[in-house]
């Protein structure tokens, strides 16, 4: 791999996917788990300067001694930080100066990596990588919420097309019972949470091969899903009645129609298109309707081998926890998954906005119950 290529070509795609942006939409924060596309260019660029170029570069210079303090986003051992629920009342440092500390880092970097580097930098360098490529993917999900809750639905791109190439149908397959092999195993990069390779013995079950459609979820709208108490758990019941939930994230009823924003637009829901942007209440709460359940995550990894699983995440119904084995690494890195590993659900798969690399069996996603900004489907099992 040619590093300094790599690199470059990560960090051009993260300054593409903000090309439609007008400057206004760059600081917005609707809620807090959306951060504004500025931060997250930002944010990207702090941590190849605080875990590469300080520790890597001894003639280093900090762009801006205050960027640490704005751009740390969860690092307990690297400094204090502004509260995330504050990013959108950043008006300062602009866009313009985000950008230009972009490409003073960038400049740092391409010199360092034209001279050889040792194993351990390289590891953080693909670390570097594969943070700000999933930073990509929070880029779009976080631009959509924010066009998306505009009261004048602005398109993003109106030459941006989801992926839809799931299978449709009812299909089931069978997976026969018995000892499995789950985790990473092979050449590359992986995250630690996805170590280490293990045995899982699952029980006969079956999965479905596609997933659930607008049309199958609008057929539980219908039915009074959201009205009957029985299918929800305590918790997700609490959360539509406290939030008036009754439609996936994005859907309108604009005359008897439904509608939903997408990145291209407002216009009338796809049928025939897998449902996206529901919580895990709600995939719950269907599978329950239609008296199946979520796969576990051990039992979609193993089935995903035999079928296309396409391009949304999936929720399934385990709980975020280490596998055997995990251990985290020292200092500031090890905060990067560990710590997340309670009250969090497993999401499986890919979305439209996930870069190509990440698109791997083992690759576990994970997010709190409610959440549903994220690209998140639903698929059954029995």
């Amino acid at each position: 791999m040619n590093f300094i290529e790599e690199y470059l070509r990560i960090r051009k795609h993260s300054e593409q996917i903000c090309e439609p942006l007008q400057t206004e939409d760059y600081v917005v924060q609707p809620i807090a788990d959306v951060s504004p596309p500025k931060w997250h260019l930002g944010h990207t660029t702090w941590f190849f300067e605080t875990f590469i170029l300080k520790a890597f570069s001894p003639t280093y210079q900090e762009f801006n001694p205050d960027f640490n303090y704005v751009f740390n986003s969860y690092y307990e051992s690297v400094g204090a930080r502004v509260i995330r629920t504050d990013r959108g009342n950043l008006s300062r440092p602009s866009v313009n100066d985000v950008y230009q500390y972009r490409a003073y880092v960038d400049e740092a970097m391409t010199h360092l990596l034209s001279c050889p580097i040792d194993e351990k930098l390289t590891e953080l360098l693909l670390l570097g990588f594969n943070h700000e490529q999933q930073h990509q993917e929070l880029l779009l999900t976080d631009i959509k919420y924010i066009l998306g809750n505009n009261p004048l639905f602005p398109a993003y791109s109106i030459d941006w097309k989801d992926k839809t190439d799931e299978l449709c149908g009812d299909e089931m397959i069978d997976i026969a019972e018995g000892i499995y092999e789950i985790g990473f195993n092979g050449e590359g990069f992986c995250f630690d949470n996805e170590l280490s390779w293990h045995k899982v013995y699952l029980n006969h079950f079956s999965i479905s091969t596609s997933l659930v459609t607008n049309l199958e979820y609008l057929d539980f709208i219908n039915a009074g899903g959201y009205q009957d108490f029985s299918y929800w758990h305590a918790e997700g019941w609490d959360w539509v009645k406290t939030n008036q939930i009754n439609a996936p994230l994005y859907w309108n009823l604009v005359d008897g129609d439904w509608f939903n924003y997408t990145l291209n637009g407002f216009h009338k829901i796809d049928l025939n298109a897998p449902v996206t942007h529901i919580s895990y209440y709600e995939a719950y709460a269907y599978a329950s309707w239609k008296g199946l359940r979520l796969p576990t995550e051990f039992e979609w990894e193993i089935a995903a081998q035999q079928f296309n699983w396409g391009t949304r995440w999936e929720w399934t119904e385990s709980a975020y926890l280490p596998y055997p084995g995990f251990s985290k690494a020292p200092g500031a890195i090890g905060e990067y998954n560990g710590k997340f590993m309670v009250n969090q659900k497993v999401l499986r798969g890919a979305s439209v906005a996930t870069p190509q690399c990440h698109e791997r069996i083992s690759y576990r996603n994970f997010f709190h119950p409610h959440l549903r900004w994220q690209f998140t489907g639903i698929r059954l099992a029995k």
